[in-house]
């Protein structure tokens, strides 16, 4: 069990949005990762928890992407994106909840998510969210770099592989925070 004080502590959660959970994951599909997602998020606003829901976007001719040579880059799928694939998926965002958008994986770099945190005197992050080793793993490393505690509720992530998921919760994640279940999340007054 990990006990975290809700005036210092955000749920943070990576890219849940509507052109991503439907994408082959493992070990869990994306919609076992919203539900988890969104219960956890229903206890953090019962106690007045702050949930931070980010996601990612750029301009429809990717300008504002990450513009660096790489060997496997990744590409919008044949025809584009849908009109709706940055939206975060229905029934998650409440009107309590700050929202984020960023361009490239971590949810740090290029946003105000460190300013937002300071502001309201958070120290700890709680991450999920899709990919595991992309989007939350980068934003882990970031809030490390930081100087915030971070905890991983490995159930409120999934990735392409199993290999993936387990290589990111058994051997990065345990070096930049703590890794759990969201059911062994406890919020203290």
């Amino acid at each position: 069990m990990i006990s975290l004080p809700v005036s210092r502590t955000a749920l943070v959660l990576i890219d849940l949005q509507k052109g991503i959970i439907g994408r082959p994951l493992a070990p869990f599909t994306g919609d076992t990762v919203v539900e988890r997602s969104k219960k956890l998020a229903s206890r953090f606003r019962a106690v007045g928890g702050l949930v931070i829901l980010v996601n990612v976007a750029f301009a429809p001719d990717f300008a504002d992407a990450v513009q660096t040579e790489i060997d496997r880059p990744i590409a919008p799928p044949p025809g584009g994106f849908s009109q709706d694939w940055t939206e975060l998926v229905d029934g998650l965002a409440e009107p309590t909840d700050l929202l984020i958008t960023k361009r490239q994986w971590g949810a740090f770099y290029g946003t105000d998510l460190d300013l937002q945190l300071r502001r309201r005197g958070i120290d700890t992050i709680v991450l999920g969210g899709i990919a595991t080793n992309m989007g939350v793993e980068s934003t882990a490393r970031a809030a490390h770099e930081h100087g915030y505690g971070v905890v991983i509720a490995e159930d409120l992530t999934s990735t392409f592989s199993d290999d993936m998921q387990r290589f990111a919760c058994d051997h990065i994640f345990p070096m930049l925070g703590r890794v759990t279940t969201s059911d062994l999340i406890t919020l203290e007054a």
